[in-house]
């Protein structure tokens, strides 16, 4: 399904008034079911379905038993249905988050542990250029202005990137997508283009990913968890500048 659509509008510039044609970001429920029963609806721009659902239970351990990605059933309409075949239960009852700030329900789980110390190394040249090359992909977002990216380096090469129009999801489809081309990550830095939730913080954490950055601010309870959990936080990358948080170990001149 397509990322964006046309519209018609009305759009008003000073005294002109004039009727007009845009393209905005396309947001679809998707409602997870497993083994038929609905347990969990979400709202997110509709690429990387199959990424998204998997990062989702990773994330936030949504299935006690065995379960097998190549068998997740998709199927597109006015909402997107996903069931999950699983010989096991599920970890919470159906519920709906939405596709921003709102965020999921990973702070209901304790805190993963530390991120172990693998000497990985980055150079703050290294984080520059990786960013700038990962705001140059971002084409829905130039195309609508209403989606948030996140993407998997290794420092020089981009392993992975998605869009979504919630900052979360991007970073669930990211995982989910690693996860499926077995992609390790350790060692690995999460790009992200929006603020740096705790929720955020909480999803890089329990995958082992060290670094996470980002363009925008973090919020204290992000800082908290990532002095806790051994995350390496970087936000405010403009230019020349950035801002080291926490994790300053794994960044070198």
């Amino acid at each position: 399904m397509e990322s964006y659509k046309n519209i018609t509008l009305t759009r008003v510039a000073g005294d002109i008034v004039e009727e007009t044609t845009d393209i905005i970001a396309v947001e679809k429920k998707v409602r997870i079911a497993v083994n038929g029963t609905n347990v969990l609806s979400l709202y997110c721009s509709p690429s990387m379905i199959r990424e998204f659902v998997v990062g989702i239970i990773y994330n936030e351990g949504l299935l006690h038993g065995e379960w097998c990605a190549d068998r997740i059933s998709i199927v597109y309409g006015d909402e997107i249905n996903v069931d999950i075949p699983s010989s096991g239960g599920v970890s919470t009852i159906e519920k709906t988050v939405t596709s921003g700030c709102a965020g999921g329900v990973s702070l209901m789980r304790s805190l993963p542990e530390r991120i172990p110390e693998d000497g990985s190394r980055f150079s703050i040249r290294s984080i520059r250029e990786i960013f700038r090359e990962f705001q140059k992909k971002s084409e829905v977002y130039r195309t609508t202005g209403g989606v948030h990216s996140a993407a998997l380096t290794d420092g020089t090469t981009m392993l992975a990137f998605a869009e979504d129009i919630g900052r979360h999801n991007a970073v669930d489809k990211i995982i989910g997508f690693s996860i499926l081309e077995c992609i390790g990550l350790s060692g690995k830095m999460m790009l992200a283009s929006g603020r740096l939730s705790s929720e955020i913080v909480l999803k890089c954490s329990r995958c082992g990913i060290p670094v996470l950055v980002s363009r925008a601010a973090p919020t204290s309870l992000a800082v908290e968890i990532a002095e806790k959990t051994g995350l390496t936080m970087i936000g405010f990358v403009r230019g020349e500048r950035m801002n080291i948080y926490s994790g300053r170990q794994r960044i070198i001149s």
